[in-house]
């Protein structure tokens, strides 16, 4: 375990700060309530003059390089920098405020000409080149080769090859990218905070259930408006409101907000700085030696190629749009059968669709929700992993937390020895940003001969307990919740040797979205969906309208994530960007492929934080693990549920070495052949 981040400490970062001390928690944890706001630029510089002289000690070591002395020696470097990014990263995403956005900004800059500093000294790189060069003759095993080979691509692909001025200019673009990306993402949550849809006539009410309503009066008091209802942009609140408010005009309002976030031309608009990104990232590619953003982006992703990825995209495309024309056709039925007197409309098509899920599958999301309790549903997830991998999780209390409402566990193995610590966070709240998502404060590995065990940090924004009732997820929720703790399950299982892993969009989903198979299996749902007043299970005659309903809407879910991937793809292809226009771009792109009116990207230009984030030119790997996750779980359906042959294969040929080795030979590995399409074509209803 790592058991402190002491040191000498220069001047400036002296006096009393979590970061240089040993933290003295139980497992190590961060001290999260000895850590403020003030420690982080003070502990930020001290991790930066710490990694710049253990940089210089491999530079100034007047032994030939080996693998031992160079790469293992950068592999240790930057222990405290880490730490302190982590705290400081998990919690501008899970629990900012103004002072962290403030420090947020100061430092991107910073970080961005630190790492070019490192990643661009060519005494460094001559030392990586000669074993690089020699890796034939080393004897090295399959996790060290790969870190050698991939540690020097990296370099590589920071511009160690290019000459002074194109290093100096490639400083200067990857600067002003890490502003322009905080510059997006602190505007979003602005614009997503700053909207709110205020009733207070109680007819406008009508057709939504309790569930929904009550938190309605709760936003109401906090945004001291009793009396009255509020809803946001936030999913838990909107979702449900497009989906039963009987006021189309209300629901076109709360929709239209939605999709307008960061086009609204006021501070917060986010067209102009994504313009300035794309260009930017056209500039980088070209400088590089890559024809587009995209080729540079892919070289190191299992797809490989744009090509590839767009073989796929437009395959499924085909197949998608007709099923969601067939959705509106069903949908524009019941509009005319109520006399409605109108033409479906993108913010009509949550209501419209629920009606075709009653009507068709006699299915309703209130009638599902009490069977789905939110720590229930943990509940399953963590009982599915003890099923599939011996795994068990306690509750600890007295921790330390990022935010007073995470809840924390203790995972252990099979054996009781300890595996990891997890934080589980679920509720929206304005300190948070918008979806799910599942990080970590420190990763598992062995670099300094002791065992580091991970801290994981599972973050969600779920429907809030209300009134009486406690939390009670849709099943879109449910999903997710599997979902993101498929993806700590793939931490918590590591068993790597170093502190450098090399990771790929387009294969990490699939630890997550296999679980998400789990989910929904009649034999899982039967465990943890129990009626949170009556402790009934789920009824056979629900869990078989859910199997039933399993291509419902299917058409909008892939038309909507497909085309959120093909309009990134777009953007990380073009070999010009100058002066663009994203939202005339964005228009004229949906249009050229067809783009039903009825259905609006999943994401568009101006909040599309994936893609400014670690999903550039990777949104696609969502669709492209589904191939993977469908043909993967069929080799559970091939055995049984709970094969203990096939989940420790999966466990140690994926879980385990994720990151260490080639992405197509972890699958290997696992299925004994490559993956097929057809299951995901089966289960989303395309063939």
């Amino acid at each position: 375990m790592l058991t402190a981040c002491t040191g000498q400490v220069s001047d400036q970062s002296a006096g009393d700060n979590p970061f240089f001390e040993s933290y003295g928690t139980k497992f190590n944890v961060h001290p999260f309530d000895r850590i403020m706001p003030e420690h982080f630029e003070p502990a930020f510089a001290e991790a930066m003059t710490r990694e710049k002289a253990e940089h210089l000690a491999i530079i100034e070591n007047s032994e030939a390089p080996t693998f031992e002395n160079t790469i293992a020696e950068l592999d240790r470097a930057g222990e405290l920098l880490g730490e302190v990014s982590a705290v400081f990263f998990g919690l501008t995403g899970s629990n900012t405020n103004e002072d962290l956005q403030a420090i947020r900004q100061r430092m991107a800059p910073l970080l961005s000409a630190h790492r070019d500093e490192l990643s661009l000294d060519k005494r460094i790189f001559e030392r990586v080149k000669t074993i690089y060069d020699a890796r034939e003759t080393l004897g090295l095993d399959a996790e060290q080769s790969y870190l050698l080979e991939n540690m020097y691509k990296r370099y590589v692909r920071s511009g160690a090859l290019l000459n002074d001025e194109d290093q100096t200019r490639l400083k200067e673009i990857n600067q002003d990218l890490s502003k322009l990306r905080v510059s997006f993402g602190d505007n979003l949550l602005a614009e997503t905070n700053g909207f709110k849809l205020v009733i207070d006539n109680e007819a406008d009410l009508a057709g939504l259930p309790q569930s929904s309503i009550e938190p309605a009066v709760v936003a109401a008091e906090a945004a001291d408006m009793a009396g009255k209802w509020v809803f946001t942009t936030h999913k838990p609140s909107m979702l449900p409101f497009l989906t039963y408010a009987e006021n189309r005009d209300l629901r076109r309002q709360l929709f239209t907000a939605y999709t307008m976030r960061g086009n609204n031309g006021n501070e917060q608009d986010n067209t102009g700085i994504m313009a300035g990104i794309i260009e930017l990232r056209v500039e980088r590619a070209k400088l590089l030696g890559y024809g587009t953003y995209a080729d540079y982006v892919l070289e190191n992703r299992m797809a490989k190629t744009p090509e590839r990825v767009y073989g796929l995209l437009d395959r499924l495309w085909a197949a998608a749009i007709p099923v969601a024309e067939s959705e509106v056709v069903e949908m524009q039925k019941i509009i005319d059968r109520e006399g409605g007197g109108f033409a479906l409309e993108a913010s009509d098509w949550w209501h419209y669709a629920e009606k075709v899920r009653k009507e068709k599958y006699e299915l309703d999301d209130t009638e599902l929700r009490p069977y789905f309790q939110l720590d229930q549903v943990r509940d399953g997830a963590f009982w599915v992993a003890n099923q599939l991998y011996g795994l068990t999780f306690e509750p600890l209390a007295d921790m330390p937390k990022p935010h007073p409402e995470a809840q924390v566990f203790e995972i252990k193995e099979a054996d009781g020895s300890h595996c990891a610590v997890m934080y589980m966070d679920f509720h929206p709240r304005e300190s948070k940003r918008g979806g799910a998502w599942c990080g970590g404060f420190r990763g598992q590995n062995r670099a300094n001969g002791e065992e580091v065990d991970p801290i994981i940090n599972l973050v969600c924004n779920f429907t809030r307990p209300s009134g009486d009732a406690p939390a009670l997820l849709s099943l879109d929720e449910v999903e997710t919740l599997f979902h993101e703790f498929g993806h700590a399950l793939d931490v918590m299982c590591s068993n790597v040797t170093f502190r450098t892993t090399f990771r790929s969009a387009d294969f990490s989903e699939l630890p997550s979205q296999i679980m998400e198979h789990w989910a929904v299996d009649p034999t899982v749902m039967r465990h943890y969906a129990k009626h949170y007043q009556t402790g009934e299970a789920i009824p056979d005659a629900l869990i078989e309208k859910i199997t039933n309903s399993d291509h419902f809407n299917q058409g909008f879910a892939t038309v909507e994530y497909l085309a959120a991937s093909l309009l990134d793809m777009k953007y990380h292809t073009l070999t010009e960007a100058t002066d663009l226009d994203v939202v005339a771009f964005e228009t004229e792109y949906f249009n050229s492929i067809g783009l039903i009116p009825e259905i609006v990207s999943r994401y568009r230009s101006s909040y599309f934080g994936h893609i400014i984030g670690g999903y550039a030119a990777g949104y696609y790997g969502y669709i492209w693990c589904g191939v993977l996750d469908n043909d993967a779980f069929e080799a559970f359906t091939e055995t049984s549920l709970f094969d203990q042959a096939t989940a420790h294969k999966f466990r140690t040929a994926i879980l385990e070495r994720n990151g260490t080795a080639d992405f197509m030979e972890m699958y290997l590995d696992f299925r004994g052949r490559e993956p097929a399409i057809e299951p995901l074509l089966r289960k989303r209803g395309l063939l």
